[in-house]
């Protein structure tokens, strides 16, 4: 009878063991998919990556700060909610493009002239606006010292127009980086990042300029 009762559990251990086997081939497996392939070189970040990572972070980080402004002192529930939009998209995306810079061992902000990347071996700018000349200097779309200035000493419905206004620039402002980059980073996960702001920053601009519309505004020249 002793021999009778072995088989179950020996069936039992062979189950398992299978089982376990079957999980390590898959993630073993799922290993192999996960790794570069050897027998191609994987693209590196060009000129154009980082440039883009490190300018727009620039680029965006003021609009994090006009956004985080206008979360707590718009009057208008609306102006709020995008301003809150805004912060919270950009704020990831500013993530990302500094951890990329960080993979690639380049530093956070670049030191030479802003949107030297959108230029060919030529000297020659691309893209919608001029590329900006000097170290330092703003980026198209940016908000001067000044101009953050008066918006911090505005309340009411009169914030609210003059936020519009300043984001509504500091998009469009910020368009060209982002085509170019779209259309010209050597990393498909940039390209792809650079394409979503294109689209996102789009449909907040319409938005933004129909909310001036609404309040009898104009966006700035």
């Amino acid at each position: 009878m002793s021999e009778a009762r072995h088989p179950l559990p020996a069936r039992i251990f062979v189950a398992v063991a299978a089982a376990v086997a079957l999980l390590l081939l898959g993630a073993a497996l799922g290993l192999l998919i996960r790794l570069p392939s050897f027998d191609r070189a994987e693209p590196q970040p060009s000129a154009v990556d980082i440039g883009f990572a490190q300018d727009m972070t620039t680029h965006h980080q003021q609009a994090v700060t006009m956004a985080t402004l206008a979360r707590e002192r718009a009057a208008d529930v609306a102006v709020r909610q995008l301003a809150f939009d805004i912060e919270t998209n950009q704020r990831d995306q500013i993530g990302r493009m500094q951890g990329w810079l960080s993979l690639w061992g380049q530093p956070a902000q670049s030191s030479g002239p802003p949107m030297q990347w959108m230029t060919d071996e030529g000297g020659h700018a691309h893209g919608s606006g001029p590329a900006a000349t000097q170290p330092g200097a703003l980026m198209p779309g940016m908000a001067t010292s000044a101009e953050l200035s008066r918006l911090q000493s505005l309340r009411g419905p009169e914030f609210d127009v003059y936020f519009l206004q300043l984001m509504l620039r500091h998009h469009e402002g910020g368009s060209a980086m982002a085509d170019y980059g779209s259309r010209h980073a050597a990393l498909p996960a940039v390209r792809e990042l650079a394409k979503n702001m294109l689209g996102s920053q789009s449909t907040e601009s319409t938005l933004m300029r129909t909310m001036l519309t609404e309040r009898g505004a104009q966006p700035l020249p």
